[in-house]
């Protein structure tokens, strides 16, 4: 629908309030009313953001998904998606980078009021238990009450009617705010380079330059990891400057984590994926932590004491 399309259809159903103006009946006028409602969310749907991306763009690469499993953690159009998963697939898709779970998607664009002002597109999402902070189920508004969603396990990917008003409502087309870019993501306000006055400063900054991840965060992990000693090994084996258990070391290809230069890498990278996974810098800190498997299956920072004062910490330093 075109904008002169949607500013004509306005005009007609004020011109029909204006005739029905003079009647006592209230059932009409609540009727003209909720047809301009749903004329309005219709326009919104259909107009591009400044990526060229419509609402009902959004709707339409989520209906690919139907009929898919429930996969916990899954995020694959061929072997299944959780709700969460579906959500952030879908505006990957369209150019949006969403954080990965339902909780922090739920903070992303924009606040909208009701489901009566929620456009094809929008996320909603429900805070269903006290076990986390924020939404714990989301699904895709497709509009006219319907809703996209991965339910839970055993039921696939499917279209229902939206259950009971949404705790949040988020538009993320049209808002600007929801696609950083991956070097960026989840790192604002956080600075890139540290001074040289900062132990193993060179190869914190050239590994930040690298891979896009702040140097100050880089920085704000050796400092709670090992106090910047190189030989740290802690209880658990954890080794070197970064702290880096051996079989993570392994997969990123670090042959000695007693090496700063190496030790300092492997961090770097491992950070921009978890940053690019979860697009949040405290679930990046979470998952460094605890693993990235704690992250999802709690859908936010697990509730372990180690865990939380780690990622408090680290924050309170790059913060300050």
């Amino acid at each position: 629908m075109s904008v002169d399309q949607v500013a004509a259809r306005i005009g007609q159903i004020q011109a029909q309030l204006a005739r029905f103006s003079t009647l006592s009946s209230t059932t009409a006028t609540a009727a003209a009313s909720g047809e301009f409602a749903t004329t309005l969310a219709a326009a919104g749907a259909g107009v591009p953001d400044a990526n060229g991306v419509t609402g009902q763009d959004v709707v339409d690469e989520a209906k690919k998904y139907l009929g898919l499993p429930y996969v916990w953690g899954g995020t694959s159009i061929e072997k299944g998606v959780d709700c969460s998963g579906l959500v952030q697939s879908v505006y990957k898709t369209l150019g949006y980078d969403l954080p990965r779970v339902s909780a922090d998607q739920a903070r992303a664009g924009a606040k909208v009021n009701s489901l009566a002002e929620a456009q094809p597109g929008d996320l909603i999402a429900w805070d269903n238990s006290s076990r986390n902070n924020g939404a714990d189920h989301i699904a895709i508004y497709i509009g006219d009450g319907k809703m996209i969603e991965a339910p839970r396990t055993g039921l696939d990917v499917r279209i229902i009617d939206v259950p009971s008003e949404p705790d949040m409502i988020r538009r993320i087309i049209g808002t600007g705010s929801a696609a950083p870019t991956a070097a960026t993501a989840g790192t604002a306000g956080i600075s890139a380079q540290v001074p040289a006055s900062t132990p193993y400063a060179d190869l914190i900054n050239a590994a930040a330059t690298r891979t896009g991840v702040p140097g100050e965060l880089l920085a704000a992990v050796a400092t709670q990891e090992s106090g910047f000693n190189p030989r740290a090994v802690s209880p658990a084996g954890a080794q070197g400057l970064m702290q880096l258990m051996p079989a993570t070391a392994r997969g990123l290809g670090v042959t000695n984590s007693f090496d700063p230069a190496q030790a300092v890498d492997g961090a770097a990278r491992l950070l921009r994926s978890l940053l690019d996974r979860f697009g949040s810098t405290e679930l990046a800190l979470a998952a460094y932590n605890a693993g990235p498997g704690a992250v999802t299956r709690y859908d936010g920072i697990p509730p372990y004491r180690e865990t939380q004062n780690y990622v408090r910490n680290i924050m309170a330093m790059v913060r300050s």
